[in-house]
């Protein structure tokens, strides 16, 4: 997060990246490898990582599973739906060379993560330690920070645009980013400034280029009360982003961890989501900290939540559960925790039913955010414990 204070205001700001970004095309590869394994192997252990540079692709990781994935033939797939068909756009999904090494789950690793109850049912522990975080604010429909929101929409704007409108000077790689303006009642006031970066090709001129963003990008995302005389607008700043995709830069997977959540707004306990089943409580009890403090907000307990979960490898429930609701909530910050934990249940097993992560989903979280997505039908995006919360509270 950049903050920058005078008397009466600070800026947040926030990036996003589209789908053909380097960095996302190896999330997506990781993603769709994991989901083809859950389709075929619900219970499927796989931690897939893969790195993108020119035209080459390696990919590795550990997977224990009753299903079978051609790996290379799921990533061209990925990679020629993205955009990348041709070598002169920074990738082809045809030509590219791809490495693969990938092997079984550590019986060490596997043996803390599963385990037997008294039942004789299995019970899943924490297939790491680690420190996730989930986080609401009630700026957005989504319940997600503005400034997050918006620089994810531009982004997807931005692919839309490319793909379904034909738009043969655009190529798939770009970024954006939105700087907001707020007073010092944390309340947004104002866009302080707009970053659109969209690879385009050899032919168009940087003038029509700036017209173009502005009027089919930037204009039906961001609503005109917003936009201030101050406002700046920057579209392509270099003035030329021909060369993109690995071509231009080395991609890996997790190194885009603020734009999957929270765009630096709230806290990131360092672990990456992508090419990681649900029994990786990285990615999982990020999942059910967002599925929480969502609800707490939706329950209008607090303005503005952020939920804490500590896990250790083994571990069936968290070690630690921390509320904070940065001193907007209506009830004390430790009555909330402990309604929270008479509502949810925080044990791996638990959540992973409670939330369907062993649905295939992975490669719609893993371009454009993890959270804020309504329209995915994510069950971790769901408010249907705010009703429940809001009658134990009041």
């Amino acid at each position: 997060m950049m903050e920058g204070r005078d008397d009466r205001f600070y800026y947040v700001t926030s990036e996003s990246v589209t789908e053909g970004h380097p960095d996302k095309v190896c999330d997506q590869i990781a993603d769709g490898i994991l989901d083809a394994y859950l389709e075929q192997d619900s219970k499927s252990r796989v931690a897939i990582e893969a790195m993108a540079s020119a035209n080459t692709l390696m990919l590795a990781g550990e997977v224990t599973s009753e299903g079978h994935v051609d790996a290379a033939a799921k990533a061209r797939e990925i990679i020629r739906r993205i955009g990348y068909t041709e070598h002169g756009k920074g990738f082809d999904a045809d030509t590219c060379m791809i490495f693969t090494n990938i092997h079984n789950q550590s019986p060490d690793i596997s043996m803390g993560v599963t385990r037997s109850s008294e039942t004789g049912k299995e019970v899943l522990g924490g297939g790491d330690q680690g420190i996730m975080y989930g986080y609401a604010v009630n700026e957005t429909e989504s319940l997600m920070p503005l400034s997050c929101h918006l620089a994810n929409r531009l982004a997807q704007r931005l692919a839309y645009v490319r793909k379904v409108l034909k738009t043969d000077f655009l190529y798939p790689d770009g970024k954006t980013q939105i700087t907001m303006k707020y007073d010092e009642a944390g309340k947004p006031v104002g866009i302080h400034s707009v970053v659109v970066s969209a690879q385009h090709g050899e032919a168009v001129s940087h003038e029509l280029l700036d017209a173009f963003i502005r009027c089919t990008v930037i204009e039906p995302v961001i609503d005109s009360r917003w936009i201030t005389p101050e406002t700046r607008i920057h579209v392509n700043p270099t003035g030329r982003f021909v060369i993109g995709g690995p071509a231009g830069d080395t991609g890996v997977t997790g190194r885009k961890i603020m734009v999957d959540t929270y765009g630096t707004v709230g806290k990131h306990g360092g672990g990456a989501f992508s090419g990681k089943d649900p029994t990786k409580v990285d990615r999982s009890a990020a999942y059910m900290a967002r599925y929480v403090a969502k609800n707490i907000v939706a329950a209008e307990l607090a303005d503005r939540c952020e939920v804490a979960l500590a896990y250790v490898i083994g571990g069936i429930e968290p070690e630690a559960i921390t509320i904070n609701t940065f001193g907007t909530g209506r009830i004390p910050d430790s009555h909330i925790e402990e309604l929270v934990k008479s509502v949810f249940s925080f044990g791996v097993s638990d959540y992973i039913e409670e939330l369907n992560l062993r649905t295939p989903q992975y490669l719609k979280t893993a371009a454009y955010g993890h959270f804020g997505r309504d329209d995915q039908g994510f069950r971790w995006e769901e408010t249907d414990k705010a009703w429940l919360l809001k009658q134990l509270a009041f």
